[in-house]
C-alpha cells in the first residue's frame, strides 16, 4: 500500500506539468493532441475525487425510487426497465428530481465549465 502521494496527486502533477510547462513549446495538432490528454487527466481527477459520493448518492435515490435495494448498475438497469415499459414517468414522485441531480453530479466531473451548469449550481 503507498500512502503518499496519492493516485488524485500524481495525476494532477502531471497534467499540471504539461500544461505549464510542455504546452507552450507545443505547435499545431499536436498542441490540439496534448490538451486533449490534459483534459483527460483533469477528468480523471474529478472523476477520482467525486465519483464515489456521487454515485452513493445515486443509488440512494434510486432505492429509495424503485424499492429495491441492489448494485448501482442494477438500480439503473430496472430504472431504465420501468421507464420504458411505462411504470414510472416524470409525474412519478422523486422521478425527475432524480434525473436532474444524476445529470448534475455527471456534468460535475465530465463539464464542470459548461456555462448552464455553471448557472444552474448559481440558482440553488
Amino acid at each position: 500500500m503507498q500512502d503518499e502521494p496519492t493516485p488524485n496527486e500524481l495525476i494532477k502533477a502531471v497534467a499540471d506539468f504539461l500544461r505549464n510547462e510542455i504546452a507552450p513549446e507545443i505547435k499545431g495538432h499536436n498542441a490540439f493532441k496534448l490538451r486533449v490528454g490534459i483534459n483527460a487527466l483533469d477528468l480523471v481527477t474529478r472523476q477520482l475525487a467525486l465519483e464515489q459520493g456521487s454515485d452513493a448518492a445515486e443509488a440512494a435515490r434510486l432505492k429509495q425510487l424503485l424499492g429495491v435495494d441492489a448494485a448501482l448498475i442494477d438500480l439503473n438497469r430496472a430504472l431504465c426497465e420501468k421507464i420504458a415499459k411505462g411504470e414510472i414517468d416524470l409525474q412519478t414522485p422523486g422521478l425527475a428530481d432524480h434525473l436532474w441531480q444524476t445529470t448534475m453530479d455527471k456534468l460535475a466531473v465530465d463539464q464542470p465549465n459548461y456555462a448552464s451548469y455553471k448557472r444552474e449550481l448559481g440558482n440553488k
